[in-house]
């Protein structure tokens, strides 16, 4: 950015005078700008100068961008000027009711230097700019711009998880119903998506909870979405979600499987995997845990070698995520073996599909139902077989604990615990 003019001191206030550059001349009638800093400090003047200048400068880019002729861009560029003129852009009918004082401040904001109206602020303040439809498609965006905060500190392989089931749902429900306008889907075209679905569960082809699966992610994007845009959905969603019966869980590894089988079968597998396998067997902790480890992580040479579970660029499944567990048996060979970490599955989505190809190419699964993320289940099995304590137990899996937490769980007291389950 050019450097400005020094502020000009007129009686006991300073000033920014500056010419308006030659792109906004369609815009902006004055030739040169000048407006009261409110001040008569020097020192405050030239601090807020360049702020002013900016502002001014946003302003006339939305009033440009106001005059084009795509619908979503005079529709952001008016929510612009009317935050740059320092009020919220209203529809015109919630402007109608607005106070008499607000409305006339509106109208007064609308007129330029030389008393004429300028119509594109005017329709900015006045909401003549009308919102562009907010389809089911553009909703699917939309959710991402509104709910920013749900997926911040999300690695590119956790926000490619977060979005992928939420565009499969989208693409669903234009599939049956059309890309419709949010604020235009009724009730009854739920119940028509629903009974697209529920031909699909009777012939056996999907289970009850993948089609509730769609229905949740719809409608929790479209309500923030909707709400943002001031929006009222005319949908009612009792009766729409399935019955989804008894919920099926991943059977466990027993010990016996793991020792005999297991392990000896995974020898030949690569490094990486093998050891991410191998933590998992004594520590419970989820395949995206373990592949984040690096070497500040895997702490082998403390009194009690442990990993630390934390945020490694990409988010945790909960607060209670974050824990430190303690090595003991083949996790703690596999952590020295692997003290740099697991690089090759960091931030990877095919650690899974690996490991489960070569859980069923080499006949290493228990029942057809194992998979990878048995192990954990295992681990827990393990756990509360041996009477773990319940807090303990939360802990080291990284549940919600059910009550207050108090204290640190001592490392060696735990590993104390671990010794009585490890293979």
């Amino acid at each position: 950015m050019a450097k400005l003019t020094p502020p000009v001191l007129r009686g006991d206030t300073w000033y920014l005078v500056r010419r308006v550059p030659g792109r906004y001349a369609q815009i902006e009638p004055r030739q040169k700008v000048r407006v009261s800093l409110a001040t008569d400090s020097r020192e405050v003047a030239d601090a807020k100068a360049p702020m002013v200048w900016q502002q001014m400068i946003e302003a006339w880019e939305a009033r440009l961008a106001g005059d084009t002729s795509d619908a979503q861009g005079r529709f952001d560029a008016a929510k612009d000027i009317a935050q740059s003129r320092g009020f919220r852009y209203l529809p015109a009918a919630k402007v109608a009711r607005l106070p008499i004082e607000e409305l006339v401040n509106r109208i007064e904001a609308s007129v330029d230097s030389r008393g004429n109206v300028d119509p594109v602020t005017a329709d900015a303040l006045l909401g003549a700019v009308q919102a562009p439809e907010l389809t089911v498609s553009k909703a699917l965006d939309k959710f991402y711009e509104v709910e920013a905060v749900r997926v911040k500190g999300k690695s590119a392989d956790q926000l490619r998880r977060h979005k992928a089931p939420r565009l499969k749902a989208t693409r669903n429900f234009i599939k049956v119903v059309g890309d419709k306008p949010l604020d235009q889907i009724t009730t009854r075209d739920l119940f028509d998506f629903r009974q697209w679905w529920q031909k699909r569960v009777t012939a056996g082809e999907v289970e009850p909870a993948t089609a509730n699966k769609d229905m949740v992610y719809l409608i929790a994007m479209w309500k923030p979405v909707a709400r943002d845009a001031q929006l009222s959905l005319k949908i009612n969603t009792d009766g729409v979600m399935f019955d989804e019966g008894k919920k099926k869980t991943r059977p466990p590894f027993s010990p016996a499987w793991i020792k005999d089988k297991l392990l000896p079968g995974i020898i030949r597998m690569n490094g990486e995997a093998r050891g991410i396998i191998e933590l998992m067997v004594n520590t419970g902790a989820r395949p995206s845990e373990l592949s984040a480890l690096n070497h500040e992580t895997i702490c082998i040479d403390a009194d009690v070698p442990y990993i630390h579970i934390r945020p490694e660029g990409r988010t945790l499944k909960s607060q209670f995520s974050e824990r430190f567990i303690p090595l003991v048996g083949i996790s703690l060979e596999a952590a020295k073996r692997n003290r740099a970490g697991f690089p090759t599955y960091a931030d990877n989505p095919a650690l899974s599909d690996t490991v489960n190809k070569y859980f069923e190419e080499n006949a290493l699964k228990e029942t057809p139902r194992h998979t990878f993320y048995s192990l954990r289940h295992s681990f827990e099995s393990r756990m509360l077989k041996a009477d773990f304590p319940e807090r303990l137990k939360a802990e080291l899996m990284g549940h919600r604990i059910q009550r207050e937490k108090y204290g640190e769980i001592d490392l060696e007291h735990v590993r104390g615990w671990l010794l009585k389950i490890a293979i």
